[in-house]
């Protein structure tokens, strides 16, 4: 797996944490990594981005970025407002393909969900994944509405041809609800692929140190982590 693609079932879900924790599992293991935002949107010149938020949290690692855009919209819709060239997918692989010779994980963030338009001519982050032949991670909140996201990134994603790696939730509650509770064995049945991790709420905010220390305790081993969903979930009676 040289290349995970990262997306979400909406935005402001946690993707850019999950992100970083994933980095950092595998950097604890030894591996080298890279991360890769093809559009960043709604920040300045000189603000962080959500690369650079994977580095400060994950550690020592490439950050890379293909365009920003000022405006916090879609990639296509905020490039046509700066009046800048739009990222297309084609520059997403070659991007990625070109980090692969140097490191052993690359992970592409999107921006967004899994449909988000990065050009004119409706180029996602979908297409790609597809030119990358690579697995895609998706990121899912906890709570009510979770099913139905969930379930159309899924049919989404098949429907291309493109393979689920599994699922994370980006937002385990302190204290989970009936809901949430639920959603830990009804996400892997609508996704029709595993869960694969739960960061606890909260986990952006955590100190550096203990974000890298902690990490791999929230993901499963194809994630380099040791998280197990069964253990997990039956700490929580539904």
């Amino acid at each position: 797996m040289p290349v995970l693609i990262v997306t979400g079932t909406g935005t402001e879900i946690g993707k850019t944490v999950v992100t970083a924790a994933v980095a950092a599992a595998a950097l604890a293991r030894g591996r080298t990594v890279a991360v890769l935002k093809p559009a960043q949107t709604g920040v300045g010149p000189a603000d962080r981005g959500d690369a650079a938020e994977v580095v400060r949290l994950a550690g020592p690692l490439t950050a890379a970025e293909l365009a920003r855009f000022p405006e916090p919209l879609a990639p296509a819709t905020a490039a046509r407002r700066a009046g800048a060239v739009p990222v297309r997918p084609e520059e997403v692989a070659e991007a990625a393909g070109k980090l692969t010779a140097e490191h052993d994980l690359v992970l592409v963030e999107g921006a967004g969900g899994l449909l988000v338009r990065f050009d004119g001519k409706g180029g996602t982050l979908a297409d790609a994944a597809r030119l990358l032949e690579a697995p895609v991670l998706v990121v899912a909140p906890a709570g009510l509405g979770t099913l139905n996201m969930t379930g159309l990134t899924a049919e989404a994603l098949r429907t291309r041809s493109l393979t689920l790696a599994g699922v994370v939730i980006g937002s385990w509650p302190a204290a989970p609800g009936l809901a949430e509770r639920c959603n830990l064995a009804d996400l892997p049945d609508v996704a029709e692929a595993p869960l694969l991790g739960a960061l606890p709420e909260g986990a952006g905010a955590l100190d550096p140190v203990e974000f890298r220390a902690r990490a791999p305790q929230w993901l499963a081993p194809r994630l380099d982590g040791r998280w197990d969903a069964a253990r997990f979930g039956a700490g929580f009676t539904a």
